[in-house]
């Protein structure tokens, strides 16, 4: 977004999140002249809906900057799966629509969309998600794509796995970027990084 931005500025670029489930838009981005953007939230609720942030083992209400599994209720929601009584179920838990997606607000109610459920990898009992530490990955300026997946290990369960690409005249190695993460990030000691060329 702040490349595109950077080149269009006459553009407006906003972002969103929706499902089918909600019959549309559950937040969006309502940029304001002379206010600082929030790049990689999709905005406030819609008004008429509510959510939530919950934790995904104990169901427990989350606070702000705490991520968990986004809930959503109000009058756009499904009534059901068609024909579906058990995925109706495991969707819509009193009244409340379990996404499936991960994500958390701020403190000034900015949702921020960061992964799927189902997508987490599960290392010695924590819960990480491959889409931030891709992030984090993207963020060196020798990267210029990453993709993070899970890897069985006996002892912790799953372990990260990296695949990086390198810029072309990017001489960095494994060891490189596994210092580059392990500062930002505490488990990055079990990362394991397999590194190609353009």
């Amino acid at each position: 977004m702040e490349a595109v931005a950077e080149k269009f500025p006459n553009a407006e670029i906003i972002q969103g999140y929706g499902m089918t489930e909600t019959c549309g838009i559950i937040s969006l981005e309502y940029p304001q002249k002379g206010r600082a953007r929030q790049f990689g939230s999709t905005g406030a609720l819609v008004t008429g809906v509510e959510a939530k942030i919950i934790d995904v083992k104990t169901t427990k209400h989350l606070p702000p900057n705490q991520l968990g599994e986004i809930c959503i209720r109000g009058p756009n929601i499904m009534q059901g799966h068609f024909n579906n009584v058990q995925a109706t179920e495991f969707t819509i838990k009193q009244g409340w629509l379990h996404t499936g997606d991960l994500g958390y607000f701020d403190e000034k109610g900015q949702l921020y969309v960061v992964d799927r459920l189902k997508e987490l990898i599960k290392y010695k009992g924590f819960q990480i998600a491959p889409a931030e530490l891709e992030g984090l990955l993207l963020s060196h300026a020798e990267i210029l794509d990453a993709v993070v997946i899970p890897y069985p290990d006996p002892e912790a369960g799953e372990v990260p796995i990296a695949y990086v690409v390198r810029s072309p005249k990017s001489s960095l190695s494994e060891v490189d970027v596994q210092k580059f993460i392990e500062k930002q990030v505490r488990l990055a000691r079990s990362l394991g990084l397999i590194v190609t060329s353009n």
